[in-house]
């Protein structure tokens, strides 16, 4: 006779898988036992973060558990995302600033240094200055970098008082007999011998054992006073039940015993055991307390397989340990225990085992199951508070001084060691000042042109149209008139990008030769019958500001000669400016002034003389 990989031959007909091997009949094959899961799982059947609707009416936590296990996935990305900004803050300062305030590199360090929030009135002071409001590009890369560790704190710090609202305090107490009775609990008890055997080679099973076996205090009760008990055959093997619905415990120890005996062609032999003990309150179907497990193995350091067979039981005991929950409306609930698992006969080689079959007086497997119901004491089991308003409060008042102090302390060192960055608050204003006026000044020119014209700006030259005495602009080539508006007097400021000496003497030109001219004007283009006059309003004035400009520049020329020299500074023979020194310097500064208004005063009497006595009638 041929058997399947992984087994032998015991008889002469039959055939036995190995030590710790499985027959599996649907393949006819032998396959080794391994458990999936871990040896011994164990719930008490509370689920606190369900006791506490709050968080899930604002999101779910148990996602967020999912992707942040612990606080320290906060702490990783603040730091990284802190890391982020102080390069990216670096590698602008490696950047141009420039000096005419246009450039992008330009506007972006200057909106970082208008985010200084927390440092603006901390910043480097001489002795006895006052302190002032002053935005830095340092201060605001360092200010952002505070509030980017002090909300990665406080994410840390929230995660943790959700996560960690409350601890389970148990109080052990001394139990009483009305205490113990108040425990009505539904146990069920669900015990597979891992085999290809089946319910039909079950023995023994109807028979409970109290007390202790050694002493004479034992008893025996049938099973079926206490508890419903079945046999089920299953994937794995055959599964005893035994259920107690609303059931007083024995308040000693408990033995209960079977047997799997040998039958034709399916000898008693099994890999492993797999239990599973559940408790509830009777009528409550939502906490369900339990233990599980599986055990494949003569021995907890031991993963040698094995097969169990022969006379000597193979134990497992557990032990019920009674619990109220106060924080859950006083719930009374037998945790199941594991305790520990005693295997009787076992064989772990080939021969061994062979022998064994070969034999009829070892030809089952005796099982036993002991159970202690631990009724000395009673764990009271209640919530309470760790964190409070006040902590918290107190925890986020100690984070935001963490997060100001470090880098208000980089800031101090920085200003400190580096004194070009005491001032780059300065360096930048000036330069958006500058930037600021030029934009001012050419709106101010477009607004001129559009106003007086662009015969009052130096590139009138340019322009195609003409101007003509009565402010009206002639009809370009293509057809478009534009009406501009003529100064209330000629003789008013000019406009142009750069004044010359010159071009002011038309100031002091009378009116009255201005208007004889004008009228001149008027009168010419009236006789020749044109609508609009040809001379423009720069014509009127050529001949005699060309005249006096020679002669003006000659007398000032010659007037240069007769100022006097300029006051030389004096001050001591150390090196020190005092006060008496300043005082004497300022008294000939106002001498010199003094001089100077004199001869101003006489240049524009000789200069406005000649123009009175002209008449009228000499003008052209």
């Amino acid at each position: 006779m041929q058997c399947p990989t992984h087994a032998f031959i015991f008889n002469a007909t039959q055939c036995a898988c190995n030590p710790g091997y499985l027959f599996n009949s649907s393949s006819s094959s032998c396959s080794l036992f391994a458990a999936t899961g871990p040896a011994v799982e164990l719930s008490s059947g509370v689920d606190y973060d369900s006791a506490l609707s709050f968080p899930e009416a604002l999101f779910s936590f148990d996602s967020i558990k999912k992707f942040t296990q612990s606080q320290a996935v906060f702490l990783e990305a603040t730091l990284v995302l802190l890391l982020c900004w102080l390069g990216f803050c670096l590698l602008l300062r490696l950047s141009p600033l420039g000096s005419d305030g246009v450039s992008p590199w330009f506007r972006i360090r200057w909106w970082i240094s208008r985010l200084d929030i927390s440092f603006s009135t901390r910043h480097w002071l001489h002795d006895q200055k006052p302190v002032v409001k002053r935005k830095t590009e340092l201060g605001g890369a360092f200010s952002i970098a505070s509030w980017i560790l002090f909300i990665g704190l406080f994410a840390a710090l929230l995660y943790q008082t959700i996560s960690k609202r409350s601890v389970e305090v148990h109080n052990v107490r001394a139990a009483n007999a009305p205490d113990l009775a108040s425990f009505l609990n539904d146990l069920e008890f669900n015990i597979t011998t891992i085999s290809s055997m089946s319910c039909a080679q079950l023995r023994g099973l109807g028979t409970v054992v109290t007390g202790n076996p050694i002493l004479m205090d034992r008893r025996a009760v049938p099973l079926s006073t206490f508890a419903n008990y079945s046999c089920l055959n299953t994937t794995l093997g055959p599964t005893i039940t035994i259920q107690c619905n609303n059931c007083r415990l024995i308040r000693d120890f408990t033995y209960i015993t079977w047997q799997f005996v040998d039958l034709p062609n399916s000898p008693a032999t099994a890999v492993g055991f797999q239990f599973n003990l559940t408790a509830k309150k009777h009528g409550d179907k939502k906490r369900l307390s339990f233990v599980s497990g599986t055990l494949k193995n003569a021995s907890d350091f031991d993963d040698k397989p094995v097969t169990y067979r022969g006379v000597m039981p193979n134990i497992l005991k557990f032990n019920l340990f009674p619990r109220i929950y106060r924080n859950l409306h006083d719930l009374k609930i037998i945790q199941p225990l594991f305790h520990e698992f005693l295997p009787g006969s076992y064989y772990g080689e080939v021969s061994q085992l062979q022998s064994s079959l070969r034999s009829s007086s070892e030809g089952l497997i005796n099982t036993t199951l002991f159970i202690n119901f631990l009724s000395s004491y009673i764990v009271e089991i209640d919530s309470q508070n760790i964190l409070g308003p006040v902590s918290f409060l107190a925890d986020l008042g100690g984070l935001y001084c963490i997060s100001i102090g470090i880098f208000f302390f980089l800031l101090v060192q920085c200003e400190y060691r580096i004194k070009r960055l005491r001032h780059e608050d300065t360096v930048m204003k000036n330069i958006r000042n500058r930037r600021k006026t030029q934009e001012r000044w050419e709106r101010l020119r477009k607004y001129v042109r559009y106003t007086w014209g662009s015969c009052s700006m130096d590139d009138m030259l340019t322009e195609p149209n003409d101007v003509n005495c009565m402010g009206v602009m002639k009809k370009s080539q293509n057809g478009s008139a534009q009406r501009r508006k003529l100064p209330g007097t000629i003789d008013s400021v000019s406009f142009n990008k750069k004044t010359t000496l010159p071009n002011e003497k038309v100031k002091t030109e009378p009116k009255h030769v201005l208007t004889q001219e004008i009228k001149s004007c008027m009168n010419e283009n009236q006789d020749e019958g044109s609508s609009y006059p040809k001379c423009k309003p720069e014509d009127l004035l050529h001949g005699n500001v060309e005249d006096r400009r020679r002669d003006d520049e000659s007398s000032i020329s010659s007037r240069h000669a007769d100022l006097p020299p300029l006051p030389s500074c004096e001050f001591g023979d150390s090196g020190e400016i005092s006060m008496n020194d300043i005082q004497k310097n300022l008294q000939k500064l106002y001498e010199y002034n003094v001089v100077l208004r004199e001869k101003l005063k006489v240049a524009l009497s000789t200069n406005h003389v000649p123009a009175d006595n002209e008449s009228p009638s000499t003008v052209r």
